[in-house]
């Protein structure tokens, strides 16, 4: 197993990543894509280790957004790292954090950074739009 991929092994991680565990929310292929020491950071601001964290992190959000979809709109890699442009839909049907189901369509922007070895992605960093989000919810005035 080598330490680094190609750049199109790792844009195909990327993509595995987002279209076949999060769009799906198949957990399932977690240990396939991601390390088992994985470093997770979310848009919404929780950072979580390991397979176990991370399954747990996919649970909040799915119980919040259970249509929760992640459109990726560009990714940039390279033999050892990736970042993705992104574009997150949803209908906010469950609670998240202090703030109750409100049934609003959501729709925010975010980047995620992605640092890969042996195949395997080790460390994410999710930066979305956490103030569009919370407007939308309600959670915060939009003015």
């Amino acid at each position: 197993m080598s330490v680094t991929g190609s750049a199109t092994d790792n844009q195909r991680l990327v993509e595995s990543f987002f279209n076949v565990m999060w769009n799906t929310w198949d957990d399932a292929t977690m240990r396939d894509i991601l390390d088992p020491a994985i470093d997770f950071r979310g848009s919404i601001g929780l950072q979580v280790h390991g397979h176990d964290g991370f399954a747990g992190y996919m649970r909040t959000i799915r119980d919040a957004f259970p249509d929760f979809h992640n459109r990726i709109d560009e990714i940039v890699a390279t033999d050892d790292r990736a970042v993705a442009r992104l574009t997150y839909t949803g209908t906010h049907d469950g609670p998240l954090f202090d703030h109750a189901a409100t049934g609003t369509r959501i729709e925010y922007a975010g980047v995620a950074m992605f640092t890969m070895a042996g195949g395997k992605i080790t460390k994410v960093w999710v930066l979305g739009d956490r103030l569009a989000l919370l407007q939308q919810i309600g959670a915060l005035p939009t003015d």
